[in-house]
């Protein structure tokens, strides 16, 4: 079973496939999304969001805002990239 990722900014689709779990800059801090999660609407704070993917590599980007939803195993991230 895999995580669906989907991360979206206002300047183009940034990433979509399935990943192992993803960590994500939380407002109240950092947390980590795993397979079954329960559903989540969260805002994010300036970090970086790091995902595994299925050969377990492990991809970062760096963002200064944004919120992520949960909902029965697709992660939906709307950011905004930082620069650099």
């Amino acid at each position: 079973m895999m995580l669906k990722l989907k991360i979206v900014s206002p300047e183009k689709i940034e990433f979509e496939g399935e990943v192992n779990s993803v960590l994500v800059p939380g407002t109240m801090g950092q947390f980590e999304i795993l397979v079954n999660h329960a559903p989540i609407i969260s805002s994010l704070d300036k970090g970086k969001v790091v995902y595994a993917l299925p050969d377990g590599e492990k991809k970062s980007l760096s963002i200064t805002g944004g919120f992520v939803e949960v909902q029965k195993n697709v992660v939906s991230l709307c950011v905004e990239i930082s620069e650099g």
